[in-house]
């Protein structure tokens, strides 16, 4: 779990000038350090911000610890990963929107890596996520069923976020000339 919450990292992008979603930052953030060794902190603030270098101190410092801590999550042995999505009080409707634009961020930053092709990523959790990239949130009011199948969903990608890691990590462990990028 990150220290940094939803609300404060989509402030924090706001305040930068990003024109980046909280959850979609986030995505792409996990896709990229599963996908490729030698991601650094320079490179998402490089995907996320015009101009990196002229933020304050204080919005760095945020991204910092959220690339810090997310990094930690998905190396560590104990599974803390968690895809960082808006909390359980909020309209499931926009709960669900930001977890399509994890996953389309997260597929974005997993494009960016060094892998040959695409049929080196587990098929299965990347059709589903693809699928889920395209949710739209109903209108009607949400049921218990509804926020059931959401969970299991927030579930799903963080487990499979965590099976797409550990599958990549020869792609991780290798030197950086041995793979291309497949953008």
């Amino acid at each position: 779990m990150l220290s940094v919450a939803f609300p404060h990292l989509e402030d924090t992008l706001a305040e930068a000038g990003s024109s980046a979603d909280a959850a979609e930052a986030h995505g792409t953030l996990c896709g990229a350090l599963c996908a490729g060794s030698g991601f650094v902190l320079e490179d998402w603030l490089d995907e996320l911000l015009e101009d990196p270098s002229g933020h304050c101190g204080q919005c760095r410092g945020v991204l910092e610890t959220v690339f810090g801590e997310t990094s930690q999550a998905l190396g560590g042995e104990s599974l803390e990963f968690a895809p960082l999505l808006p909390d359980d009080d909020e309209p499931l409707a926009g709960r669900t929107s930001a977890l399509a634009l994890w996953c389309q961020g997260f597929l974005y930053g997993l494009g960016t890596g060094r892998l040959n092709s695409i049929a080196e990523l587990p098929g299965e959790v990347v059709h589903d996520f693809t699928e889920i990239s395209r949710a739209v949130p109903g209108e009607e009011e949400a049921t218990e069923a509804d926020e059931h199948a959401y969970a299991e969903l927030v579930e799903f990608v963080r487990v499979g976020v965590q099976l797409i890691y550990d599958e990549l990590q020869p792609y991780r462990a290798a030197p950086h000339s041995a793979a291309a990028s497949i953008h």
